[in-house]
């Protein structure tokens, strides 16, 4: 028989869970070894092999997890990986923590796997709560029917919920630790279960908001990333506009972002990237299309902050003719790779996608990035170019995609090497140096 509802959280307090977790990326691993830091006994199972050898070594393949944390708690005994699926049989909660790419309609082929694992050990009174970012009524329409294959009935013989992930990817102040979960369960039960466990791995109390249903929760994390994306685009359109009327964008953001409310900072740049917020507005207007209903506000959006990466390269192709020059032959070194500052994840980087576009325009191509040491750019592996060697080498121009404090902007001015600045990392300063 299952454990009764008051037994659970009696168990959760005293670290008798054990926590299952499918999919060890950057959303699984700091899930599975900040479950295993508060106590708990964590199993990660992923596909790959060679990751989960890795991982029981004490290797880990994700920048925000330390390889010392994962080898502290594999000493420790509260933490192994895995890619057999039969080892998460001894799990008590399940969490599944997969991709969820979007091209033209959502690809849903990682989450109906990681849920048939699941089903393949599925057991009553297990907990299994959906992170994968998705649509509304994925919980429901995609995952209940796979694990309800075996005969167990979800909300009766097993409990099911939905919780976004919320990593932040290389912010060190916000973590699983003290990010605010929510949470919407199938029946309040399964709610109930799903918010005491996830508030165990908190460092305080009260961090843990309860929705009415999975479906409410699923749409709370694409409002979260869709207002964010939204924002970006009114920005990004601004700066465009502030550009013909010769105003400063950024010193227009500095002057309004003073009012103490009703007004939350944006700031322009090549568009948005990672995973999440290029992403996330698509699932939403996908799954608008199943109800007639046009999200004409969301796409555009998504238009605006597409267009950004070709608005760089005009910009840029700009500032050469005024000297006399053309893209075309110019050598045009970038400076930064990733989706963001201070990481080294490429997924949707609009950086290579200005990349792109300058060696379309006949432009010979370098980058720098202390955190990505290759790419892929056109089909070629790139190395990255030796920022030491940055002043030296002879560029025609530099153009800074990613911001970081370690740009050696002034010393390129000072060589007369003309810099365009599409995310503000040199805050408008240098004689030879343009701001988008």
């Amino acid at each position: 028989m299952p454990e009764s509802g008051a037994d659970f959280p009696a168990r959760v307090a005293a670290r008798e869970i054990v926590v299952g977790v499918v999919g060890l990326g950057y959303v699984g691993l700091p899930l599975s070894i900040s479950f295993a830091e508060s106590g708990f006994r964590s199993v990660g199972f992923d596909v790959d092999a060679e990751r989960a050898a890795a991982l029981n070594k004490g290797i880990s393949h994700i920048e925000d997890i330390s390889s010392d944390r994962v080898a502290a708690m594999v000493a420790a005994g509260r933490f192994e990986a895995t890619s057999v699926p039969d080892a998460l049989d001894s799990a008590d909660v399940i969490f599944i923590c997969v991709p969820t790419p979007y091209d033209d309609t959502p690809d849903l082929s990682f989450v109906q796997s990681a849920t048939s694992t699941v089903a393949g050990i599925l057991k009553r009174g297990m907990l299994v709560i959906l992170q994968s970012t998705t649509y509304p009524g994925t919980t429901t329409e995609i995952v209940q029917p796979v694990l309800e294959q075996g005969g167990l009935r979800a909300g009766i013989d097993f409990h099911l919920a939905f919780s976004p992930e919320r990593v932040d990817p290389g912010n060190t102040e916000w973590t699983v630790h003290n990010t605010p979960k929510v949470v919407g369960g199938l029946t309040p039960e399964c709610t109930t279960r799903a918010g005491a466990l996830l508030e165990a791995v908190m460092d305080s109390p009260g961090l843990v908001h309860s929705v009415g249903s999975p479906a409410a929760a699923e749409m709370a994390k694409l409002l979260e990333n869709t207002y964010r994306a939204v924002n970006i685009a009114l920005v990004n359109e601004l700066a465009m506009l502030a550009r013909e009327m010769g105003i400063d964008t950024w010193e227009v953001i500095d002057a309004a972002k003073t009012k103490p409310f009703g007004f939350q900072a944006f700031y322009p740049g090549i568009g948005p990237g990672g995973h999440c917020i290029p992403v996330d507005p698509h699932y939403l207007a996908w799954k608008a299309r199943e109800f007639d209903f046009s999200t004409k506000f969301i796409e555009i959006s998504s238009e605006v902050n597409a267009g950004m990466a070709q608005y760089v390269v005009d910009r840029v192709e700009a500032m050469l003719a005024k000297l006399a020059r053309t893209l075309d032959g110019s050598r045009v070194l970038c400076l930064g790779a990733a989706f963001k500052p201070n990481v080294s994840d490429m997924r949707n980087s609009r950086a290579i996608r200005v990349m792109e576009l300058l060696e379309d325009a006949g432009a010979h191509v370098e980058y720098t990035d202390r955190l990505v040491s290759t790419l892929s750019l056109h089909g070629k592996q790139r190395k990255s170019y030796p920022i030491g060697d940055a002043v030296a080498g002879r560029f025609d121009l530099a153009v800074v995609l990613v911001g970081d404090a370690s740009w050696p902007l002034d010393e390129l001015d000072i060589a007369g090497v003309p810099v365009f600045d599409a995310v503000n990392a040199g805050g408008g300063g240098g004689t030879n140096r343009e701001r988008l």
